[in-house]
């Protein structure tokens, strides 16, 4: 379907990625468990239908990420400066989705292809809620940067102020299921509980028996 997905994403190197993680995880953990979550999400979006997939990232990535996506560098500026971007550079239809929702699945975009596939799509715009209050998918059909540039980032109330964008805008939005993004390791345990089996619960469950093995009192990990 005539549809870009931008997955926005950061090289992952110990020290300055998903540094909440640290602790009880080492920068080195950390970033190998940022590494999972970035080489999980791409790897769904490769198969999802869409005729072009961008990673938009600050850094180099890995040779295997890189695989079937056109590789662009983030723009300068705040985070809404980087995502209004991406749509400012846009041609047609786009979906942005971020590096921290491992466990995001065809089934999550399901409503948002469908919906874009017919003639007469119903909705101008397409957001997926995070638990933190901010938003790991924003779709766009015609997207313009000006929808997202100077929307607060970060805060318990994203997701809302930039709804409340849209609407303004006189967009009709549909909603995506609300994800867990991983901020902190307690954000990991839910997330890996979700994806059982899969080489990011494993890094997980590794990681949590470490924790409890250096623990005084041999705790469970929270």
């Amino acid at each position: 379907m005539d549809l870009t997905v931008a997955v926005i994403a950061k090289e992952c190197l110990p020290g300055r990625v998903k540094t909440r993680l640290s602790p009880p995880l080492t920068p080195e953990q950390a970033a190998a468990l940022a590494q999972l979550s970035l080489s999980r999400t791409l790897e769904t979006v490769r198969g999802l239908p869409v005729r072009n997939r961008l990673l938009v990232v600050d850094g180099t990535p890995a040779a295997a990420d890189a695989e079937n996506f056109t590789v662009v560098p983030q723009s300068s500026g705040g985070l809404d400066e980087r995502l209004a971007a991406i749509c400012d550079a846009a041609t047609g239809p786009i979906l942005i989705i971020g590096m921290d929702t491992p466990q995001f699945s065809f089934d999550d975009v399901a409503p948002l292809l469908r919906d874009w596939s017919t003639q007469t799509a119903l909705h101008d715009a397409w957001m997926g809620p995070a638990t933190d209050g901010g938003f790991w998918a924003l779709a766009l059909r015609h997207p313009v940067g000006e929808l997202i540039r100077g929307v607060p980032m970060s805060t318990g109330r994203t997701g809302a102020s930039q709804l409340t964008r849209l609407s303004a805008a006189g967009l009709s939005i549909g909603m995506l299921p609300e994800l867990r993004d991983m901020d902190h390791f307690s954000d990991a345990l839910e997330i890996a509980a979700k994806i059982p089996g899969s080489g990011f619960a494993h890094a997980v469950d590794e990681a949590a028996l470490q924790i409890r093995g250096s623990s005084p009192t041999g705790g469970a990990a929270r």
